[in-house]
């Protein structure tokens, strides 16, 4: 194939396309930004350059730097999976003329499809399926609000240029159309550098399914089964699905077949997603197609048994496509979380960054696939997708592939960061979830209030209580063992019984426990429960069996006042473990009051203020904008929380 294979992108990505390098005997070259520089990615290849400082904008997309390292290294061929600008589309094709191949689309598909205003003419002339709206550039907010009434409320406002849910906002109203077509062109601008907008009828409740397809230089284009994505927050995917629950073998092939109609209406070679809105009647309509490899390809792979990112080199280097459409099976079920340094409390995820103190993936659990780019001990920080990796599980049947999603986020261990698995692994187990009864507004319509954890059943608490009951003797009984001498004629006989009081939540709960060997038998709500683990407390994650019922759980943090943090079925719970003395000692100590933080405007998250809206003095009310904020590339308006003078 090619000798040698520059790979113009960071993170997760960069490391998928170099694991199958490797297995081609290509040899690959990394390039990273300063901060960068002890990136996963980096140690994999076989040779690294830095391209400049953290911003994007500076390295990852600084295309005369790139430019240089493809002469410098003689790298024969680039791959790319970021959203291209012109600029260097022109580089690239000024690089082929050198002998340089792209790996991907030729720079006409790229462009025609990347441009969401021309791709959606395309779509219409080869005619495919298209959502109501506007084709043309809105000039101004007074012309996006013309149009939006034209159109009727609600509509979508979205970068031309755009992708990843960046550039987007939905508005229901002349005020909302405002706002949105500022902040969707600043975001555009920042993300893309092209802050041109178009407007569309926004399709209320509908499911968001893509197709996969795969095209060669010789017109041969195949379409590689559908992808459920409908689980999302702020429009980007958290959980996606190989196929889908919802479509019929009719309606998936007239999908596949407009998808493979509008490849070979632009002549794209290379593997490439057509992404499609469907209601609930199963009428569908495009809604753009990304010209790089998806986020949550792997569900493909796994679902087909091939390796895209080998086709896609196969392809570039110009051979015919192996397969025949017929050859295309759906082998058995395969499910992608996408696993974010986020705290899923705030807004279903506010980005969180630090090191990550304590890192282990589940890869013990059988057909479990990650796909990261971090280890223990890498940075996340304020300059990137705040991504920790995807976590694939696969079955035999749906009902396969979500027990061991399921079993593989209870084993998965992440510390230094917030992060989201709590939100996933209620997904994954939710009713409606589990039945396919979803759409785009699954998550706001489950949790109209927010995410809250996981709500613990009367059986639940108790698991929970007992087990942390057992865990603090077992860590008391350790503490007294000598290690190393038999003879402790001072020691007191072994205690066998405790009697603790445990708070969790609003509740406070007297729980007996009793040793027997390895096991403690457990008394709470005058129940009890009989409770068996190995109590290796040196090890991240504890696998405890409570009458019978196995549950992995991590104990994430405690202290010396007895209070601990145990992640308990994906939700971390805090609690409080006195000795009966003393609870009752406990009401003596002075409560710590709660800071008053009315009047101060904190940021939710890190990132860097883009705009400051007010200036010292001003009256300001309840909602105003004070400032606006932009972490990992999204803009977050600051609002106050009420009437004041700045």
């Amino acid at each position: 194939t090619f000798e040698k294979l520059l790979i113009a992108n960071r993170g997760e990505i960069a490391c998928r396309v170099i694991k199958t390098c490797k297995k081609m005997g290509i040899k690959t070259v990394a390039i990273h930004s300063d901060v960068d520089a002890n990136a996963v990615h980096v140690k994999m290849a076989d040779e690294a350059v830095c391209v400049g400082p953290a911003p994007t904008s500076k390295s990852y997309l600084n295309m005369d730097a790139i430019m240089e390292v493809i002469r410098k290294t003689r790298a024969q061929a680039v791959s790319l999976n970021v959203s291209i600008c012109c600029s260097f589309l022109s580089s690239l094709s000024l690089q082929a003329s050198e002998g340089v191949t792209f790996i991907g689309p030729d720079t006409h598909a790229i462009q025609a499809m990347g441009d969401k205003i021309e791709s959606k003419l395309l779509a219409k002339n080869a005619k495919v399926n298209t959502i109501p709206g506007f084709d043309g550039v809105v000039k101004d907010a007074d012309e996006a609000v013309r149009i939006a009434r034209e159109i009727g409320y609600p509509v979508m406002i979205k970068a031309s240029a755009g992708g990843g849910g960046k550039g987007m906002r939905i508005a229901w109203d002349d005020e909302e159309t405002r706002e949105g077509f500022r902040f969707s062109s600043q975001e555009a601008a920042s993300s893309f550098g092209d802050d041109r907008l178009l407007i569309e009828k926004f399709i209320d409740n509908p499911r968001h399914i893509e197709i996969q397809v795969l095209a060669d230089k010789h017109g041969n284009a195949l379409w590689l089964n559908e992808r459920e994505c409908s689980i999302q927050r702020r429009n980007q995917k958290v959980v996606e699905e190989a196929p889908s629950t919802f479509l019929d073998p009719e309606t998936r092939r007239a999908m596949g077949e407009q998808a493979v109609a509008l490849a070979k209406a632009v002549k794209y070679s290379s593997a490439g997603t057509v992404e499609f809105l469907v209601d609930s009647s199963k009428n569908f309509y495009f809604l753009e197609m990304n010209t790089r490899l998806q986020v949550e390809h792997p569900v493909t792979e796994c679902i087909t048994g091939l390796d895209l990112v080998q086709e896609m080199i196969r392809v570039a280097k110009g051979y015919p496509l192996r397969h025949k459409q017929a050859d295309i099976p759906i082998n058995g079920w395969a499910v992608e979380c996408r696993v974010y340094a986020e705290d899923p409390y705030k807004s279903f995820g506010l980005p969180s960054i630090g090191k990550l103190s304590q890192y282990q993936e589940p890869l013990h659990v059988p057909s479990v696939r990650v796909d990261s780019g971090i280890q223990q001990g890498s940075d996340i920080s304020i300059y990137y997708d705040p991504m920790i990796s995807k976590l694939i599980t696969y079955g035999s049947n749906r009902a396969e592939a979500l027990k061991r999603m399921e079993e593989a986020l209870d084993n998965y261990v992440i510390r230094g960061v917030a992060h989201n698995i709590s939100l996933l692994r209620e997904v994954i187990i939710h009713p409606r979830f589990v039945q396919g009864d979803i759409s785009t507004k699954f998550l706001p319509e489950v949790y109209p209030d927010g995410f809250k954890g996981h709500k613990l059943t009367d059986l639940e608490r108790r698991q929970l209580l007992a087990t942390a009951a057992s865990l603090y003797v077992a860590e008391q009984l350790r503490s007294q063992r000598f290690l190393g001498t038999q003879r402790i004629p001072i020691a007191k006989s072994k205690r066998r019984n405790w009697e603790l009081s445990v708070h969790l939540g609003d509740g406070i709960y007297p729980v007996a426990v009793s040793e027997d060997g390895s096991s403690f038998s457990v008394e709470v709500d005058g129940m009890k429960l009989n409770v068996t683990s190995e109590w290796n407390l040196a090890s991240p994650l504890l696998s405890v069996t409570i009458d019978g019922t196995q549950r992995t759980i991590q104990r994430i943090s405690r202290n010396a006042s007895g209070e601990t943090s145990i992640q308990f079925l994906g939700t971390v719970y805090k609690l409080q473990i006195l000795t009966k003395v003393a609870a009752e000692l406990s009401k003596y100590m002075p409560e710590k009051a709660a800071e008053d933080t009315s009047s101060i405007l904190r940021s939710p998250m890190p990132g860097t203020v883009v705009a400051v809206s007010v200036k010292p003095g001003d009256m300001v009310s309840e909602g105003q904008e004070i400032c606006v904020i932009e972490a990992m590339k999204m803009q977050n308006s600051m609002i106050a929380a009420k009437t004041g003078k700045v």
